[in-house]
Order: structure tokens, then sequence, then C-alpha cells
């Protein structure tokens, strides 16, 4: 079973905001569309939800054709479930009735049941006389869940899940989301903005952009491979310099790095993860005590969890500073000048864009 996209293309009014799009996820596979505002990808779960009308492609579902051109099966026909970024339960029903809205279908003893079951399944068993109002946003996001999982849905639709839950409980809210969608067995798809949403969640990425699908893959490809520089930026806390390639050599501001096969003279985005950086204080000049005024030296150093961050740029602040992750920065201190090298992984070259 598949839930395939189709040469989608569509419009608000004359704005384009997806233009020509394909894709597809499969059963028990949870995919995340990435991008930021603006790119599409919420428009394209409305669309698969039957939300929005569609103007140009097709949308399919086991075979079945959901919408297309010609004609559009209502939303609450379509065996697919949604999760609002709000929640949007139900303020004057309890939990029990928010999970049970949609299911008059089943008879109340089974209706109960079915209840009590996906609840527990979602950690919030004993919740059921509750009311959305006394619940954490956590719980709410939850309950939500829980309600679309009700109806033993083909297909959930996530939109920004986990956007208004507070930092400290969003990893351990994905872990669990998680997990019970994989146990489901339904075909997800979940709409984010933040890449280390989409690499906690997905088995698939799709990074959009423009209303286009500039790459889509398994995480690892996305992360390792990346096919251009946006896709590359968004993941490892990448940063984005302009680099020009002369002898086989790619020239920044900060050094020099590999080019591979790029041709000669060209002009190139250069795409550095802080973890390809090291440092070391530079050497001091009999003739000048201290450095050389081309010495880079560091603005900041702040302690990270796991690692340290360090930003180190030039005096006159001609571009922008360059963040490097160290395991220690015992022997640095804020404004000393130091030496910078490269290990030649985890950086990657594109043609300019510009």
């Amino acid at each position: 079973m598949a839930l395939e996209f189709s040469k989608l293309t569509h419009r608000f009014d004359t704005t384009p905001v997806l233009r020509d799009v394909s894709l597809s996820a499969e059963k028990g596979e949870i995919l995340c569309l990435l991008g930021a505002s603006g790119s599409g990808k919420t428009t394209l779960l409305r669309l698969a939800a039957g939300l929005e009308p569609l103007q140009t492609g097709s949308i399919t579902l086991d075979g079945q054709v959901l919408a297309d051109a010609k004609h559009m099966i209502p939303a609450e026909e379509r065996r697919i479930g949604m999760v609002f970024q709000d929640h949007a339960l139900f303020p004057h029903l309890t939990v029990a009735q928010n999970v049970a809205f949609g299911l008059e279908k089943s008879d109340a003893g089974g209706r109960r049941t079915l209840v009590r079951d996906v609840l527990a399944d979602v950690g919030l068993a004993g919740f059921e006389d509750r009311f959305p109002h006394t619940l954490s946003g956590g719980q709410q996001q939850r309950v939500a869940l829980a309600r679309a999982l009700a109806p033993k849905p083909s297909v959930i639709l996530l939109d920004e899940p986990f956007a208004s839950i507070d930092v400290t409980r969003r990893r351990a809210l994905r872990e669990n989301a998680r997990l019970t969608l994989k146990q489901t067995g339904a075909i997800t798809v979940m709409v984010t903005h933040d890449p280390d949403e989409a690499l906690d969640m997905a088995d698939k990425i799709a990074v959009m952009e423009g209303g286009r699908i500039l790459q889509h893959g398994q995480p690892v490809e996305l992360y390792c491979r990346p096919q251009n520089a946006l896709v590359a930026r968004l993941f490892g806390d990448a940063q984005v310099f302009d680099a020009r390639i002369r002898n086989g050599v790619a020239q920044f501001a900060y050094g020099t790095l590999s080019a591979g096969r790029m041709a000669d003279r060209a002009k190139a985005d250069l795409v550095l993860r802080p973890s390809t950086v090291s440092l070391s204080p530079a050497a001091t000049h009999a003739s000048k005590p201290g450095t050389t005024a081309d010495d880079p030296v560091i603005f900041d150093i702040r302690f990270r969890g796991d690692h340290w961050l360090v930003l180190v740029g030039y005096p006159d602040q001609k571009c922008a500073p360059l963040r490097a992750h160290l395991a220690a920065a015992d022997h640095l201190t804020v404004g000393q000048a130091v030496t910078l090298s490269f290990d030649q992984v985890e950086y990657f070259l594109y043609p300019a864009t510009d």
C-alpha cells in the first residue's frame, strides 16, 4: 500500500505553491516534509487530507484515486487521520469523548474498549474523564494523536504536531509518537520546519523549497550526500561561505579545501560543518609579538553539553564568524588569535547560486 502524489501543481490565485510535485510514502513509513514557511509542505498535506481541491495531478492511496482534476473523494471518506498544530480538541468534551468523536458506527461497548486501548497506547490510560483544559500541552498532543488513530486510518497526517510543546518535553514526545505510529503500520506524513525533528521522526525526508522537492530519501542520504547547498546547510549546524576554485583547491575566507573535480576559476558555495574545524593558538613572530593582521581571533566560547561552540572571525569582521565544535576548549580564550585547520570531511561544494 502506498500514498502517491503525482505531478501536483497548485496555485493560490496567481501564486504557485506547488510545482510538479511527485512523491510517495509506503505502508508503515514515516515521511517528513521539511522546509521553511511558504515552501508548500502544508498545502501538500491539506491536499492529501481533502481540505483543498486538487488543481493539477493526482493523489492515490493503494491504487485508488483520492483526487485528480476531475473528481475528489470527500475528506471524511478517505481513511485519513489528521493531527493539527493546535491539537483542535473540543474543549467541552472529555478526553474519552474527544477520542470517540467520529466512531459513531461502533456500538457503545466497542467504542469504550477502543478508546481505552488507544489512550493506553499513547500513555494516557486513566485520563478518560479529564477535560482538555486540565491537560498539559504534551498530553493534549497525545489526545489528538489518539483521536486520529482511533478509527484505524490507513494514513496519518501530522501538521507541526510538536510546535507548541516546550523544548524540554519535545524529544520524549517525538520518540513516543514515532513508536506508536510505527506500531500501527499506517502511512504517516508529517510537516516540520525543524531538521532535528525530521531526523528524529522520519524513515524518509522530503526537503521542500518554493513548492518543489529538492531531495527525497533516507535521513542518512540527505545528511551524508546532500544534492545542493540548501539541503546541506539544513543538517549538522552547517554554514555557507563564498569560495573560488583555483588549481583544484577551494579558497574561502578562512582557508583552503580540496575542490575535487570542480572547474578552476568557478565561484562556489562551500557548506562547512563545525565538526570539520580544528583550532590551535597562533604562532608568535619575533618581529611582531602576538599575531599578524591576517590571523582570525576567538569572538566567543560557549558550552553546549556534548561540545564547546567556538566562534572565530577577523577583527575587521570582513565575513561572518566561523563556528567550530570542539571536545575541549580549556586551552582557548576570547580574543586569542588562532590557526585553523580542516579535517577534509563534512564539507560540500556546489556551483554558486548567485
